[in-house]
């Protein structure tokens, strides 16, 4: 069954002679063509969540007024239709990350999926003396479930610092996996630095050392072409509404025999073959971890999505986002007193600064009037802005939908701002 409809299909990207046509993919984004307070709306704050294409907007309408029914329950039409969308969302994301699709659990984001490693694999098996690594540079998602692990369990926390351009410092991260380390927590990609961290490296160090990896790809899925299986982790957790999906959709991937030895986390419907009074027999990998009604129509939606970022090319993704990072790089380096975090070399398009004199909340709302939407606080990085000295930053993170114009216009109201404060 396609929940997208045909018309959709054939107003869908295409690429044009030369390579994309990055007018034509804006124009699918239908929130980019409003205005804020009388002004053209410039959005960057994607890392906060992206914006939907019609394709993705259709699919859920589509599922809604043609395949509505629940999943995996019904044998009438609609029940059988509704599996079939939901199940072939799953599908369609395993191809995107390059994994078996009986390994992926389907949840409503990385930070269920990373509680979901915590209580049903690190909960049973960590104990007083043993070590939890996670780096300086985690969002709160990837610190806070090991925390209350540790807190349940005895297990102690250990960080691991990073550089002053925002990297993570690799020598001072090998020494630090002492035997006493049996989880290694990592982000892809910063949310705030915009570092890629070199996963596959990273695994296979901890792989050396028997330590089991868990990698927070939230930031990373919607830039980078992954190749998971490559990758050597033992999980790996994604966010679907960051990458042009409906928001409460994401996913965790996971070795097979990890999945096989892990109790479920939470009990209920469809995640069992038989129950009795007498006990419960639980279904298999990865329905096993999916009680309840999912968010279907959300699901269909990412399909779809995952469908729309495969049709423009992640390789061409990156290297327009990586364009048009040069670009809003170089405008901001030019403003006098700005100060950016976060330089490491081939980061993602994402952009945290500070304007001497300027509050970075005071400066966000000045910018939301001029029609520019950037994120201003801690960005769930708190221990990370604490190692710069700093309480609150702003953020400008891009995607493949902006302009160079839009780089511009944000550039010379940052400029504008900035005079009105002083």
């Amino acid at each position: 069954m396609s929940t997208l409809p045909a018309a959709v299909h054939d107003a869908a990207l295409g690429n044009h002679e030369g390579g994309v046509d990055w007018n034509r993919v804006r124009a699918d984004f239908p929130l980019l063509m409003r205005e804020v307070h009388g002004k053209p709306l410039v959005y960057l704050d994607n890392a906060n969540t992206g914006q939907k294409p019609l394709q993705v907007i259709a699919s859920q309408d589509e599922f809604y007024r043609r395949h509505n029914a629940n999943v995996s329950r019904a044998v009438h039409a609609l029940g059988t239709e509704a599996t079939e969308a939901y199940e072939a969302a799953r599908g369609k994301l395993a191809r995107f990350l390059n994994v078996r699709a009986e390994e992926l659990v389907l949840c409503s984001g990385t930070t269920f999926a990373i509680n979901l490693v915590a209580y049903s694999w690190a909960l049973p098996r960590l104990k007083a003396g043993d070590v939890i690594l996670v780096s300086r540079m985690e969002h709160h998602a990837n610190i806070v479930p090991w925390q209350l692990v540790a807190q349940r369990t005895g297990a102690t926390i250990r960080v691991a610092g990073i550089l002053p351009d925002g990297q993570l410092d690799l020598d001072a991260l090998y020494k630090a996996m002492t035997p006493e380390v049996k989880l290694l927590a990592v982000a892809h990609v910063s949310n705030v630095l915009g570092t890629v961290n070199p996963v596959r490296e990273i695994c296979r160090e901890a792989r050396r050392r028997g330590i089991t990896t868990v990698v927070d790809g939230s930031q990373a899925a919607p830039h980078l072409k992954l190749d998971v299986a490559a990758m050597g982790c033992d999980f790996y957790a994604i966010t679907g509404h960051k990458m042009c999906g409906p928001t409460g959709t994401g996913a965790l991937w996971a070795r097979r025999e990890l999945l096989e030895s892990m109790p479920p986390f939470i009990g209920g419907g469809e995640m069992i073959k038989e129950v009795s009074f007498d006990g419960t027999v639980f279904n298999d990998p990865p329905h096993k971890f999916e009680a309840g009604t999912p968010n279907i129509a959300g699901f269909v939606g990412l399909g779809a999505a995952v469908d729309y970022l495969e049709s423009v090319g992640m390789d061409a993704i990156a290297a327009r986002e990586s364009e048009l990072l040069a670009h809003a790089t170089g405008a901001l380096q030019a403003i006098p007193g700005l100060r950016i975090f976060g330089t490491a070399p081939g980061k993602a398009a994402v952009i945290s600064f500070l304007v001497e004199g300027a509050h970075a909340h005071d400066l966000a709302t000045l910018l939301d009037l001029e029609g520019v939407a950037v994120r201003s606080g801690q960005h769930c990085a708190h221990p990370l802005l604490q190692f710069f000295g700093v309480a609150a930053t702003l953020r400008a993170s891009l995607a493949f939908y902006n302009t160079h114009d839009e780089i511009d216009r944000f550039a010379a109201a940052l400029v504008k701002v900035r005079r009105l404060l002083g």
